[in-house]
């Protein structure tokens, strides 16, 4: 299941997986709103309701996606976060896993300091 975050001039091109999450996520498509930053996560609510499931983790991967069930957040993680320690980059509590982004994550550090995202279906 591919989508398209857009942010600022950036299209970047990402694929959820087949978890309920990620198919409650691909529900919603398309919408914009505004997001945060912490370090090298971009995070922003979205509106899904979802509990901790089998793809949780409570350390994360450059390029991984994920859904932060107290926030209803979908995650971005292009690097370290706050709470990182050296070689492991953790969210501020553990995420389920819904995807993964197909870009540089250089691409997500150039538009940090735009203000809207916008999640599309391919």
């Amino acid at each position: 299941m591919k989508i398209k975050i857009k942010i600022g001039s950036k299209s970047i091109l990402a694929e959820l997986n087949d978890s309920p999450t990620a198919r409650k996520v691909l529900d919603t498509l398309p919408f914009t709103t505004t997001f945060n930053t912490w370090g090298d996560e971009i995070y922003f609510s979205v509106p899904v309701d979802s509990q901790l499931d089998e793809t949780s983790k409570e350390v994360v991967e450059i390029g991984d996606l994920g859904y932060w069930p107290p926030g209803s957040a979908f995650c971005i993680f292009f690097g370290m976060t706050p709470m990182s320690s050296p070689g492991k980059i953790k969210p501020a509590s553990a995420v389920n896993i819904i995807g993964k982004f197909l870009c540089d994550p250089a691409d997500f550090k150039a538009v940090m300091r735009e203000s809207k995202v916008t999640l599309e279906k391919v």
